[in-house]
């Protein structure tokens, strides 16, 4: 593995990817870590297990990311209100998607690019999250759903051409 980059962000494996999520502090970096790992019980995304919290390492191994968490914050997560606690982890996992909270560039139909972000020389997949928005439900959409076109924004199957309307035998008023 190369860099071994050590970042203030926290993980979370979904599935078998890991989501990377990013943010000044105060920004509920843990507790969308929490929250995902509540969905993966409850079933509204693949069984979800904690990598890091706080502060995690970065490798890139075969044009992977990869992500591990800090040897000393190892299997802890801050419950804001029930302070540090303990909660099953795994050592590592590749980074599928990051989340972006307090994205400046948070948009209602963000353009594709800002729809990526490239780590290490790795292009990955990235949700920016505006301030005062709930990421979970957009978290939660990315894992389960696809996109409807290349570029995000159906203008061409609107009649009106706005761009917000879901196909044009749907919504055609």
């Amino acid at each position: 593995m190369t860099d071994n980059a050590s970042v203030h962000a926290s993980a979370v494996l979904v599935g078998d990817r890991a989501v990377l999520i990013r943010g000044p502090s105060g920004s509920g970096k843990s507790r969308l870590a929490f929250d995902l790992i509540l969905a993966g019980r409850t079933g509204q995304v693949p069984p979800a297990i904690l990598v890091g919290d706080d502060r995690v390492h970065l490798d890139t191994l075969a044009g992977e990311l990869w992500v591990r968490p800090a040897a000393e914050l190892a299997g802890l997560i801050e419950i804001r209100g029930l302070g540090i606690r303990r909660c099953d982890c795994v050592s590592e996992a590749v980074v599928g998607m990051v989340v972006d909270l307090a994205a400046d560039d948070a948009e209602r139909l963000p353009p594709p690019e800002a729809l990526q972000v490239s780590l290490n020389g790795v292009l990955i997949p990235r949700i920016p999250v505006g301030t005062g928005f709930q990421p979970l439900p957009l978290v939660v959409a990315a894992l389960t759903t696809t996109e409807s076109s290349p570029s995000g924004n159906n203008t061409v199957d609107c009649v009106k051409g706005f761009g917000n309307h879901i196909s044009p035998t749907i919504a055609t008023e």
